[in-house]
């Protein structure tokens, strides 16, 4: 999965390496840097911390995932699509698994790390092709992002190769989320309902015969997007 001819590359697989070898609190950047055979200046120039090249394993994995995304027919509902991607990416991350034993134990917290797994988790529903956009999509991210937590320490310790525990707890927590959301979409459908007769009612919605509002002009400069 790690292009080792690279040097970020070789940089992530060198740190995944010391993590399975000892825990990850122990494991300095220094360390990190003699293990890739560069100097800290070299390290530093990829990566300013941990943190950032735990955040770049994070984007191969996605990367590993999406390239290798099963192709769904359309006749799956969306549980069984988010189930195999989500088993999808614990099958890439399987030769790293004492690595990710060393690092969890370690519960390190990072806002870059937060960030980073709440966008993996995005994609991961955008390959089982779920909508993210909006409050109720927003919605879905938290929670896949909550359920894959959740799996994930059931998935560490399971040793079976069929993966039996994690196939379980998987479609367990799919289930309970999946009737969440069902919850949840009621009511930001309802509230979307009430806020449209709100508006009726106040005179707010627009006439036929109301011009529509001049565009709004564009910025000389132009706006950074999101990454």
């Amino acid at each position: 999965m790690l292009d080792q001819s690279t040097l970020k590359g070789r940089i992530i697989a060198a740190t995944m390496r010391l993590a399975a070898e000892k825990p990850w609190d122990d494991v300095l950047m220094k360390d990190i840097a003699e293990a890739a055979a560069i100097d800290l200046a070299a390290l530093r120039r990829e990566f300013p911390s941990k943190a950032a090249i735990l955040s770049a394993f994070m984007r191969s994995v996605d990367d590993a995932v999406l390239a290798s995304a099963p192709k769904f027919t359309g006749a799956e509902n969306t549980r069984d699509r988010i189930f195999d991607v989500v088993m999808a990416r614990f099958d890439v991350l399987a030769p790293y698994k004492d690595a990710l034993k060393s690092i969890a134990a370690a519960r390190p917290m990072d806002m870059e790390l937060v960030r980073r797994a709440m966008a993996s988790q995005a994609w991961m529903l955008h390959a089982a092709g779920v909508r993210t956009d909006g409050l109720l999509g927003t919605s879905r991210v938290t929670g896949m992002a909550s359920v894959y937590a959740s799996v994930m320490q059931t998935w560490l310790d399971d040793d079976d190769p069929g993966s039996a525990r994690t196939m379980a707890a998987l479609d367990r927590r799919l289930k309970r989320g999946e009737q969440s959301m069902r919850m949840l979409g009621d009511v930001v459908d309802g509230a979307d309902r009430v806020a449209s007769r709100l508006m009726r009612v106040l005179g707010c919605g627009t006439s036929r015969d109301a011009k529509p509002a001049p565009a709004a002009s564009t910025p000389d400069a132009p706006v950074t997007p999101s990454i």
